[in-house]
């Protein structure tokens, strides 16, 4: 049977050649080269041949590349929404008119004036006639004046944090809302959508035809 055993000592390894000695020649020639140079072979062996892999001090001394941040839009409007309020759509509609073309700190106080029964709503139709400046019919809807002033407040606010100057109420929009039924289905209730806009206050441009006559 041949021995599988492997060789333990350095005699029997040397024997069967698994460990190779350095000749006289390869031991000077070792001995000669400075350790400074054996590190650099040593590196160029352990690196991969992709290319050198850089150190954690070299990586934080490469530059990071600047975040480039999103240009700030700047808003022209300030808009709220309002939506199934439980409103009649033609106190709303006549409010809207009233409201429109106003600074929102004017509505708010002439809407609080309503409230009080100093100033009249103008609306059309077979109305009662109220007194007051370029009105001839009006009512004082208490419910829908309140709703509006709420929501001239948060207008006013979201103008504020839009950074709008002197906003006017641009639009002011009522519409159906989807109508509930009341009780044992007998009637419907009142729901109305609104809408309203604020924007900056727009410097008139004069015509040139104007200015060549």
């Amino acid at each position: 049977m041949p021995n599988t055993e492997k060789p333990t000592t350095k005699t029997e390894q040397k024997k069967s050649g698994i460990v190779r000695t350095l000749k006289k020649n390869e031991k000077q020639i070792a001995q000669k080269i400075p350790m400074e140079q054996r590190k650099v072979e040593d590196k160029k062996i352990s690196e991969p041949e992709g290319g050198s892999k850089l150190s954690e001090g070299e990586k934080k001394k490469e530059k990071k590349k600047p975040i480039q941040k999103k240009p700030v839009v700047k808003k022209t409007e300030a808009v709220v929404n309002a939506v199934n309020l439980p409103v009649s759509k033609k106190y709303a509609i006549a409010i809207c008119k009233f409201i429109k073309n106003k600074k929102i700190e004017k509505a708010i106080s002439d809407l609080e004036q309503v409230l009080v029964f100093k100033k009249a709503v103008p609306m059309k139709g077979e109305i009662p006639h109220r007194k007051g400046k370029k009105m001839m019919s009006g009512r004082y809807p208490k419910n829908a004046t309140e709703y509006f002033i709420k929501l001239l407040k948060n207008l006013s606010a979201n103008a504020n944090v839009n950074e709008l100057n002197s906003p006017i109420i641009a639009e002011a929009v009522a519409n159906f809302a989807s109508r509930p039924f009341g009780r044992f289905g007998r009637w419907r209730k009142k729901r109305t959508h609104i809408r309203i806009i604020a924007k900056e206050k727009s410097v008139k441009k004069e015509n040139k035809w104007k200015k060549k006559m």
